[in-house]
């Protein structure tokens, strides 16, 4: 199994104490990614991580530099171990890591960026004039969800500008954004048109969706000044959902990933579609991707490789 395609899980996924078993595991790489990240944010992650509950792990300009610290280190830990990929995505904050090991940007360009983008949204959420927020609509296709969307608005349910479809998750999985106010007033009509369970995210804000845009032009000026090269190995976007052929590509892309749709479903289906290996490896913490890997229908398997006993597991396979 080590021809094996990466997929790092976004924010939402990050829980109390990740990436600590690398650093207990007495990996190098984990160690200097600790150091780097900990440069970046200004603070000790490892302290942070000992000691952080939940509720201090959502907020974004915690999350994203911890959760992407998170990743790297189970690539790092991969990587000592003899894995390679053959290519990467990310979901949502996790494309940041895929940039990493795809060579587009290094170690400290990445621990920057995602430290700063957490701070710029956490900034943008603190500024809203309402709490907003994100929830999972499962039991209905995409096309069924931007109905329920247009007659929320239709109704008054939502105001214009305060209700999005955001991920495209699997075929009957969409999460949507929007203020707090618009959510609970649509939860009601997504289950009236059939939705089998509407569940509100652990995220700070109204990620992926025009609400965020304050974040996406004060980040868009800090992404400038970092050079971004062209993909080692095959790397696919959220944005377009199919592959990156250059760090031009990949620079424009992130400038507008806050603020676009994460097409994940046409993700997976590009990488299908156009890569060749045996088994994916959902590379952080958590198995929501393994989860949605499972309904595209591939014949290769997606197996958690979040932590040092996952890695341990699947190595020991190879064997």
């Amino acid at each position: 199994m080590k021809n094996t395609f990466w997929l790092f899980p976004g924010q939402g996924a990050q829980c109390p104490g990740m990436a600590l078993d690398f650093l207990d595991a007495g990996s190098a790489g984990a160690r200097r990614l600790f150091a780097c990240a900990s440069e970046a944010l200004g603070q000790d992650c490892e302290a942070l991580l000992r000691t952080s509950g939940a509720e201090a792990l959502c907020r974004t300009d915690l999350s994203q530099p911890l959760l992407t610290l998170a990743d790297l280190s189970a690539a790092a830990f991969l990587a000592e171990r003899g894995f390679e990929p053959a290519g990467c995505a990310g979901f949502s904050l996790g494309e940041y890591a895929a940039l990493a090991v795809c060579g587009v940007l290094g170690e400290e360009a990445c621990f920057a960026l995602v430290t700063e983008r957490g701070r710029a949204m956490q900034a943008c959420v603190d500024a809203l004039s309402e709490p907003a927020g994100m929830a999972a609509v499962v039991g209905l296709d995409a096309a069924h969800v931007d109905a329920v969307l247009a007659s929320a608005l239709a109704c008054g349910a939502a105001a214009p500008g305060e209700l999005f479809a955001a991920n495209r998750n699997a075929a009957r999985q969409v999460v949507i954004s929007g203020t707090e106010r618009a959510l609970a007033a649509a939860e009601g009509l997504f289950r009236e048109a059939g939705a089998r369970r509407f569940v509100r995210l652990a995220v700070a804000g109204p990620f992926h969706s025009p609400l965020m845009a304050p974040a996406a032009e004060r980040f868009a000026a800090f992404l400038e000044s970092l050079p971004f090269a062209d993909p080692r190995i095959p790397l696919y976007s959220n944005v377009s959902g199919r592959r990156v052929r250059s760090g031009i590509e990949a620079k424009a892309l992130a400038a507008r990933h806050m603020t676009s749709a994460v097409r994940w479903t046409d993700e997976e289906q590009a990488i299908i579609a156009e890569q060749v290996f045996d088994a994916a490896l959902e590379v952080g913490p958590g198995s929501v991707l393994a989860g949605l890997w499972r309904d595209t229908g591939s014949a290769a398997p997606c197996h958690a490789a979040g932590t040092a006993a996952d890695i341990r597991r699947i190595y020991a396979a190879e064997e």
